[in-house]
């Protein structure tokens, strides 16, 4: 019989990432990989910080949630 959207998304691996823990480790791996983005960003370089999210959702594979992306990366950054 048909499968639930729940089992085709994680059958597909389509599901997005909304694990706290999960999304840090790739802001912190982000992060430490590019410090000229986070000294631009600590400048005052607004574009940084989309250099920044553009790089973890590329490490997530474009499945992190991108406004946690967003809260935790400007948490980490101020």
């Amino acid at each position: 019989q048909g499968k639930s959207a729940d089992e085709i998304i994680e059958a597909q691996g389509l599901k997005q990432i909304t694990d706290t823990g999960a999304i840090e480790a790739l802001v912190d791996e982000v992060l430490a990989a590019n410090p000229g983005n986070v000294a631009e960003f600590k400048a005052g370089k607004e574009k940084a910080l989309n250099a920044l999210v553009g790089q973890i959702m590329k490490a997530a594979k474009g499945k992190a949630n991108p406004q946690q992306v967003n809260d935790l990366l400007k948490k980490k950054l101020s």
